[in-house]
């Protein structure tokens, strides 16, 4: 009779064979987003990926030499894209939605899984990530702020001078620092009030406080 490891290790082959080229590297980024948020980055094992895939831990050091490399390519296959942010009529909205939509990104499992990345690599690591997480998280974020204002101002709806690198950063680091220090989920209400509290009152032109 077949032993279950015996059997566990045939059904692994039996799927890496099944599964080859971009499918089974599919799975194996998954499986590294699901290891990264759950059992964070120092969790985070190459035989445990392997497993996660069903596959040899063969077939992830063939693609990837280091642990380094699997997640820079998980995280780039994860995150989402921000291409564009739609216009709703109003600064108010256009900012409520954008809003709800960075939201959704820092609480999907790729948003987990940066997170994870960002608090606990080492130094040399965690360089290397923050290019990663710059050039396609925080600057694409960050430009559809600029959008976002810079469509305002052409409405009418948003002072001509609020345009400022400091001003863009007041949503990111309000978001961040109550999701990290205050366990803070951002529920569509509080999004709702972050904007009509402090984002609008900002951007507002001086004649329509």
């Amino acid at each position: 009779m077949m032993s279950s490891r015996s059997a566990a290790t045939a059904r692994s082959q039996s799927a890496s064979l099944r599964r080859r080229g971009p499918v089974l590297e599919r799975a194996i980024l998954d499986a590294a987003l699901e290891q990264l948020s759950t059992v964070g980055w120092n969790g985070l094992t190459m035989e445990g990926v392997a497993a996660g895939a069903q596959t040899g831990k063969a077939a992830v050091y063939r693609r990837w030499p280091s642990k380094e490399d699997l997640v820079a390519d998980a995280l780039l296959a994860g995150l989402p894209p921000f291409d564009e942010a739609a216009d709703h009529g109003s600064i108010r909205e256009d900012l409520y939605q954008l809003c709800r939509s960075v939201r959704d990104a820092m609480f999907s499992q790729p948003g987990f899984a940066l997170r994870a990345v960002l608090h606990e690599c080492d130094p040399a690591s965690a360089e290397r990530f923050q290019e990663l997480i710059n050039s396609n998280f925080i600057e694409p974020s960050n430009r559809l702020l600029g959008q976002v204002v810079d469509r305002g101002i052409q409405r009418g709806d948003v002072r001509p001078d609020a345009t400022g690198e400091l001003v863009l950063q007041v949503i990111p680091a309000l978001m961040m620092f109550r999701t990290k220090v205050c366990g803070s989920e951002w529920e569509d209400g509080e999004i709702a009030e972050m904007i009509d509290q402090i984002l609008v009152p900002l951007l507002r032109p001086p004649t329509a406080r």
